[in-house]
Parts: structure tokens; sequence; C-alpha cells
């Protein structure tokens, strides 16, 4: 096995909080701060001793005993499955050469020095008076990794809160490639996410370090424990074999709402750990005055970072780089947002709760309309006649009905740009799976309310079953904190006949549970149109605080920020999302800061698609202008350099291969013009404070 297992731990208690950075462990901190020496030859922090190549071996790091797994083998294998759901694996689409540990480094991209992990108490925000007592609540990994090339030249802290649901580990291929590389102290959070599973049959839980334990074991280490009595877990388990919990969707917390103090608390660990272990030879303290703080990463991360710049009243971050950000934007009827010479959007910034269950209603009937979309299994002539039975479809042939359906998503503000991607996506599980996790965490749901009748399990033969101790061993490491992941999969308690997987539960591959979700989002029977009442109220009420509670205002506190975002985003609509929270920023003038927005096209959410026949033809990786944005942020930083203005990227796609059969050729300089300081007039973003204008 890795002979990164022999690297050097050891366990340094917390002590009391403080007040400003010092060296002193914050009081969010509980129990042992893990301390772990990577040599860079054996192992590293960047690869988990893989490198470049090991990386891009699509097998994953085997484990002695795969029913025990050691806390150094589930860390390799979640920096191989983090890394490779990331990015695009391929060398023709950019790794090994627009981006991966080794470019810009040499050799095989490995980088020593120290990592720490804690697991950071919330109980401080809510008033709890023991931690133990709170199962539910937030309990939010933190890590620090610190290169030994650390403070050579600037010092300097990137954030890398993870994308998604992801564990800890999550942006270890997005800002902590970056921020390591550049030799910057990187502050990772899973935001109250990530991969802490409780097995209600057995009664175990990971740990923080991804070991599986006793529920009742080592409190200050257990990533998530579902907040039930042992009487409520034994009832419910024999009423609802099989389940498990999940740390993002029934923790109880709506983690999403404390993300941005997650980021913020990240940056107060990364001080102690600099301060207390690495100080400079002339003993000077490592304080924001001079160090060079980041707030970055992607999708989720992005968001949290943003939400951090916000809530920042310490001026711990100087500037945001931030990519494809799931950021939800308070609505200002003020402005409307325009592409081209398309028509005004005026119903932007729409909750993502909203559009994703409206995606997840009509996409797998919408599906059919797009023939040639690769990856496109999961169409459903069953939702689109029952979508038709309910009223929500005029048309009478299938062929209609699709094409009906996905008129009524892109009546929603959501690009046509993005047609392309939702089959796959569909097919994937994206929509649904979100869906279902944000419903029940904004409704503060625990896995024992069965919210719209969704559980978690494994399946055999679509009947919940058993998950193996090998697999749960397993799913620290693989698993992407949402369902269908690792071997768990949705399933439909209400089904005909008994549980069961949930698409394959009914012909309309389980609608009702589709028009359950829908209706929480908007507060209205889907059919109806009427208000919801009675318990139906009572959970949509829940929603719409959870939802409230995660709202950005646009305002970065006069912080410089970068997005970059892909122009054909399946997942998250720049018209929800990136573009209002601009036009926001703007609004809020001198308080706003410098703020940039550069839109991609042919870019998309999920770079890893990239890989795939179909989408490699289409589209470039959004992830080289991540990495522009951080370029940009830091010579705007250090050297004062000025940002760019906001524009629109336009790429080149690579169109598919000629004469070889290969699909598309190498990705070159060709398909990916930079973001530009003497940016054409025609490719500007501009906005007037009533209209935010994009260039097609």
């Amino acid at each position: 096995m890795m002979a990164g297992l022999t690297a050097m731990m050891a366990i340094v208690s917390g002590c009391g909080g403080v007040g400003t950075p010092g060296d002193g462990m914050p009081d969010f901190v509980r129990g042992d701060l893990q301390r772990t020496y990577f040599d860079g030859k054996t192992n590293d922090l960047l690869t988990g001793g893989l490198g470049s190549a090991g990386l891009a071996n699509a097998t994953p790091p085997a484990f002695a005993d795969p029913a025990n797994p050691t806390a150094a083998e589930l860390r390799t294998r979640a920096i191989h499955a983090n890394y490779r759901a990331l990015v695009d694996m391929t060398p023709g689409g950019g790794y090994g050469s627009l981006y991966g540990p080794a470019v810009g480094i040499g050799g095989a991209g490995l980088i020593a020095g120290h990592e720490y992990i804690a697991l950071a108490d919330g109980g401080r925000r809510h008033g709890i008076a023991s931690w133990t007592q709170e199962w539910g609540g937030e309990r939010v990994t933190l890590m620090v990794q610190v290169p030994d090339g650390f403070a050579m030249g600037q010092a300097c802290i990137v954030t890398a809160p993870s994308s998604g649901s992801r564990g800890v580990y999550g942006a270890i291929a997005t800002a902590g490639e970056w921020g390591l590389k550049r030799g910057c102290a990187v502050a990772y959070t899973d935001k109250g996410t990530g991969m802490g599973v409780h097995d209600l049959d057995r009664d175990t839980v990971n740990l923080i370090t991804g070991e599986r334990v006793s529920a009742s074991a080592q409190p200050d280490r257990v990533n998530f424990r579902a907040d039930l009595s042992e009487p409520e877990r034994a009832a419910f388990a024999a009423a609802f074999p099989h389940r498990l919990a999940w740390k993002h969707a029934h923790s109880r917390d709506n983690p999403e709402s404390h993300w941005g103090q997650d980021v913020l608390n990240s940056i107060e660990l990364a001080f102690a750990v600099l301060n207390r272990y690495h100080a400079a030879p002339n003993g000077r303290k490592y304080t924001p005055e001079n160090t060079v703080v980041i707030a970055s990463s992607v999708s989720n991360g992005g968001g949290a970072s943003l939400r951090a710049a916000e809530e920042d009243r310490g001026n711990l971050i100087d500037g945001v780089a931030v990519s494809e950000p799931n950021v939800q934007p308070r609505f200002d009827p003020s402005f409307a947002i325009r592409q081209g010479d398309g028509p005004p959007v005026r119903d932007h910034s729409r909750p993502l709760l909203d559009y994703i269950t409206l995606v997840n209603l009509y996409e797998p009937c919408a599906a059919l309309s797009i023939a040639d979309a690769p990856l496109n299994t999961a169409a459903s002539a069953g939702r689109c006649e029952a979508l038709a039975r309910a009223g929500l479809l005029k048309a009478s042939t299938t062929v209609a009905q699709a094409v009906e359906a996905r008129a009524a998503i892109n009546a929603h503000g959501i690009l046509p740009e993005q047609n392309f991607l939702q089959p796959a996506y569909n097919t994937f599980f994206v929509p649904q799976s979100i869906a279902v996790t944000y419903a029940s965490a904004y409704a503060r749901a625990g896995v024992e309310k069965n919210l719209c009748g969704y559980g978690f399990a494994y399946q055999e033969n679509g009947v919940p079953a058993p998950l193996s101790e090998v697999d749960a061993a397993n799913l620290f490491a693989v698993g992407n904190g949402i369902p269908p992941t690792g071997k768990v999969v949705l399933i439909n308690n209400d089904a005909p006949g008994g549980p069961r997987e949930d698409r394959s539960s009914t012909p309309d591959q389980n609608m009702a549970g589709a028009l359950c979700l829908r209706a929480l989002a908007t507060g209205t029977d889907p059919v109806s149109g009427n208000p919801l009442t009675g318990e139906a109220a009572e959970r949509r009420r829940r929603v719409e605080e959870g939802i409230a509670a995660v709202q950005a205002t646009g305002n970065p506190r006069g912080k410089p920020v970068v997005i970059v975002q892909g122009r054909a985003d399946g997942i998250i609509p720049p018209n929800h999302a990136a573009r209002p929270y601009y036009a926001l920023a703007l609004k809020a003038g001198k308080r706003g800061g410098d703020v940039r927005y550069y839109e991609v096209t042919n870019a998309t959410h999920l770079d890893a698609f990239n890989a795939f026949p179909g989408f490699d033809t289409r589209y470039v990786p959004l992830h080289a202008y991540y990495f522009q944005a951080l370029d940009l942020m830091w010579d705007h930083l250090v050297n004062g350099a000025p940002l760019p203005p906001s524009q629109v990227v336009h790429t080149a796609p690579r169109g598919p291969g000629e004469g070889t059969g290969m699909g598309a050729p190498p990705i070159g300089p060709a398909n990916l013009p930079p973001i530009r300081q003497d940016a054409s007039a025609d490719s500007l973003i501009k906005f007037d404070g009533a209209t935010l204008s994009i260039p097609e």
C-alpha cells in the first residue's frame, strides 16, 4: 500500500478561543486537531501520493482490507475521486497541459507539507450548552494544508470550501491545486455537507477521517449522526429497514445558511495553524494585514466564498475569485437581464429549489426533444403522459409534449444553451438528487420525516437492501454527498407494492414525488394552482424560511470580486445566480467593490462531462478560466494590476477530428482566448442600472 501510511502524525489538543488571528485554537474547534506531515515523495498534500499519472488512472487506489480501510487509504481514494469528479482528466481536454498537479511545477506534481484537520462546533452560534447533546446540528469539517514552500514570497491563504455537497477534499482539484502551487496555505471546509453517513440498521457513522465506527463512539470526531434517540432510531429502522441518514439532507440544520461563516472559520483556523506551527523566523505573526487572503472555489464552494465576503466584518478576506457559484441573490425587481437582442428577463434571481424542482418535473419528458443528446438514457414517455393527464402539458403526442416541456423549462429563465446537456444530467439524477437534498435541508427535516416520501438506501432488484460493510467503508472516499452515489440511491417509500428505487418505482418515474417537491418550492399545488394547506403548508413555511436564510445580498463589502460562469451551465442557470449577483454588486456602488463578471461561451458546470464523446466536441473547460480568474485576482492584489472589464469570452469548440474517428482533437490556444484587458466593445458586459446587457 502507499508508503505514505507511515507519514508522521501528531495529535494536538485544542485550547481557548481568540478574538484576532494568533496561535491559539479558535473556540469553535472541538476535540483534537489532527496534524500529518507528507514528505512529497511517498505521499503529498495534492495528489495523495498518486502523482499526476495516478490521478489520471481511472482505477481507484486499492484498500489492503476493503472492509476496514485506514484513514490514510481513505484520504488517498477521496483525493482520487474528487479530482476526477471536477475536471476533465483527458489529455485532449487539457489535463497535463492547462491544469493538473504537474503543470507549472514538473515531476509528478507531489507537494510536501503539513495537513491539519479539525471538527468545528456549531453550538457556539446556537447556544447549545453541550455539543454531544446535539447530534443533528452543525458538524463542520475544517482542514488546513500548508506546503513546505509557504511564504517563500508573499504569505497567502486561499479558501477551498467543497463544491457540491462533497466532503472536505471536494475542492482539492480547483482552489487546492492553484493555492498549493502558489505556495499558499489552503483553508478547506466541507460546509456542513460532505460524507457523513449514518447507517441506521447497524448504527454506524463516519469519523471526520472517514473510518466507520459505532454511532456512540468518539463524539468529538464523528462527522454526522442522525439526531434520533436510541428508541427512535430502532423504531425507524424497523419501519423503514436499510435506510441511511445523510449529513447535508438530514442534519436538521440547513447547512447552506452558515456556509459563509464556515469559510470565515476556515480562514481563522488557518491563521491559528500558521502562527502556532509555521511562525516566521523573525517571530512575526501572520495577520490579515500582511497575508493575502483570497476566498475562492467553484459551484457551492464559490457561493460559500461570496457569502463569506458579505459576512466578513473582520476584514479577513482581501479578494474573491470564484467559478460557477451557487449563489442565490435576493430578487431586485428594479433591473432586467438581456442577452443580445433577446427579450429582457425580469423574473430573474429565482431560488435554487424553484428552478431545480421545475427541471426535475419536466426534464424526463423534455429529454425526448433532443434526439442527438449523448447519455440520454432516462427520457420518459411515461412522464410526458402523466404531465399531460395532470393538465401541465397541452399537446396530445409524445413528441409535441417533449417540445412543450422543453419550452416550459426555457420560459423559466433557463438558457437554451443548456438544453443539450440537460438530458445527460437527468440520466445521472442531477436535478432529482439536488431537489430532494435541498428540500430536506431547507425544511430542516430529519431522516425520519421521509420528506415527500423519499429515503436513501442501497437497493437490490429495485428494493431497499443492506449496504455491505465494504460499500459502507468506501462511501467517505467515493461519495459526492447526494444520492445516487457509492451504490446508494433514492427510494420512493410510497411506491405501489412497497418501497423501491425511485426512478423505476412507477411508469411516470414517481411524478408524485416530483410534484410534492415542486409544491414545497412554490407554495402552491402544481396541478390545481391552489395554495398549500395543512401539513403541506407547514412544510412549505419551513422551506421558505430555509431559503430566506441562504439568500445573498450582493454586497461583498468593498472587496474586489471576479466571477467566471459558463453560459451553458446546466445546473446553476446564469439568469438566477451569477448575472443578477453581479448586477446587485454594481448597484451596491463603492460598497460592492471592484467586481468583474466573465461569461464563457461553450462552457458548462461539470467539466468532467467533457471527457465523454459528444461533449468533447462541443464544450471547453471552464476550469481554465477559473485559474485565469485566480491569476488576475492575485496580480490585482499583489501587484496592483487592474482587473479586465467584464466581458463575454467567445471560445471555439474543439469540434470533431478530421478523418480520425476518434472524437475531438486536442484542445489548444485557439479554443481558449484569454480574458482580455483590451476586450472588444461588442464583447463588454454593461449595466445601466435598469438593464444588465450580456452580448450574444
